[in-house]
């Protein structure tokens, strides 16, 4: 059985890695899952952006040359990836007029394209499975707005959360300027929300079953993770 490594870029998806994904895809097979900051992100005094990928691609080369039997997946906020110059992720700033799902999948293709070109395999077999959210975890507790304040104890609040689900096609797609991100929109509501423990709270009650019914990249993501296990 496989081993999965999950490199992440803050403490909420490292803890929704450890706390709900690790469990169901044991259940489906892996022998392992674990999760790993991008770089020293708990010793950053600045919190936002990712790594280059540059950087980030020689973490996940270390890791799959070292183990033929680990495979490998980044969980990324579009929005953060460094877009200029050598710091750039491929695919990042290559699609400005597509969907959001189409944008994160470009960038995942991108991206595994590039680990498989130094790896000397085809993209489907390099042992790297990417993940781009195209704005944050937050998003996806959109997912089932009445679970989400359920879980961190404030019921009330389902009926406003759902008022801006509403406003977009999928809770993938929730933000429409720098101001209206996910986190922020739920800091609006909530100013005590503490991101690492609400949000999983949260997701806890929301389920993986229901991230997976209303966000398609998600689900593509975990589909794709827990059908490679055994090959």
């Amino acid at each position: 059985m496989a081993r999965l490594f999950v490199h992440v870029e803050g403490e909420t998806e490292e803890t929704f890695v450890n706390q709900i994904l690790r469990p169901h895809l044991v259940n489906a097979g892996y022998h392992n899952v674990s999760a790993k900051l991008l770089g020293n992100a708990r010793a950053r005094t600045h919190r936002g952006g990712i790594r280059n990928w540059p950087s980030v691609r020689q973490d996940i080369l270390r890791h799959l040359r070292s183990d033929q039997e680990i495979l490998s997946t980044v969980m990324v906020d579009y929005y953060a990836l460094p877009k200029d110059s050598d710091h750039a992720w491929p695919g990042r700033d290559a699609a400005p007029n597509l969907s959001s799902q189409e944008k994160g999948r470009l960038v995942e293709e991108a991206i595994s394209a590039d680990i498989a070109e130094r790896m000397g395999v085809a993209p489907e077999a390099s042992r790297f499975i990417p993940y781009v959210m195209m704005y944050e975890f937050e998003a996806l507790l959109f997912s089932d707005c009445q679970a989400f304040a359920d879980g961190i104890g404030l019921p009330e609040l389902g009926p406003q959360l759902s008022v801006i689900r509403s406003a977009f096609l999928s809770p993938e797609d929730i933000n429409d300027s720098p101001l209206t991100a996910p986190s922020k929109r739920v800091t609006a509501l909530i100013p005590k929300y503490q991101k690492p423990l609400f949000g999983n709270v949260a997701a806890h009650s929301i389920g993986l079953e229901s991230i997976r019914a209303e966000c398609a990249n998600f689900s593509d993501w975990l589909t794709r993770l827990e059908q490679r296990v055994f090959l």
